[in-house]
């Protein structure tokens, strides 16, 4: 994966990542990106396709955070006792270290997940409606846009194709906006 140049909107398409199966068979991984660098990252964003029950992996020292983007959803068992989230509730946080159980609702389904390192900073994730806004005051921040939809970047219109993530690891002054309805999720890591 290239580094971009700062400055920049970085766009990455879902279809052009490729899967890689889960060490337990449930699912498949398309990892979006891994920030800044693929080996030593501090944030990633992929997009899961759980097929199975099973559990998560561990991830020690991690922040997560999950959406569900299509499909009926999932119960995650977390320390603190199962939590059903489905594609139109709130994405959920919870430990790395966690590595919760999974339990399909009705069918696969398809799902947004952030994983940040706690040491990198306060990561965040939303979901975005029309007209809601992000500004510029982070260390790195994107949308991810489930449904073909246009986000605008300090007056200037951008249009992100299903399945696109937009990111910017450039603080700066300017506003995004989404434009249009659809499926999409503000992602942030502050310092």
């Amino acid at each position: 994966m290239t580094r971009a140049t700062p400055g920049t909107l970085n766009q990455v398409q879902l279809g052009s990542t490729p899967a890689q199966p889960w060490r337990n068979s449930g699912g498949v991984t398309r990892e979006l990106l891994a920030w800044p660098q693929a080996q030593d990252w501090l944030l990633r964003v992929s997009v899961a396709e759980i097929n199975q029950a099973g559990p998560f992996s561990a991830f020690a020292a991690i922040d997560r955070w999950f959406a569900v983007i299509d499909g009926a959803g999932v119960v995650l068992g977390l320390p603190a006792g199962d939590v059903a989230i489905g594609p139109d509730d709130a994405p959920l946080r919870f430990d790395g270290e966690a590595a919760p159980g999974c339990r399909l609702v009705e069918g696969p389904t398809q799902d947004l997940n952030l994983m940040a390192r706690r040491d990198a900073g306060a990561a965040g994730m939303r979901r975005a409606t029309v007209a809601s806004a992000l500004d510029g005051d982070y260390r790195w921040r994107a949308i991810y846009a489930a449904d073909t939809l246009r986000v605008d970047c300090d007056g200037v219109a951008h249009p992100l194709p299903a399945g696109t993530l937009l990111w910017s690891d450039s603080p700066d002054n300017s506003l995004w906006t989404l434009l249009d309805p659809g499926r999409a999720w503000w992602l942030t890591l502050s310092t």
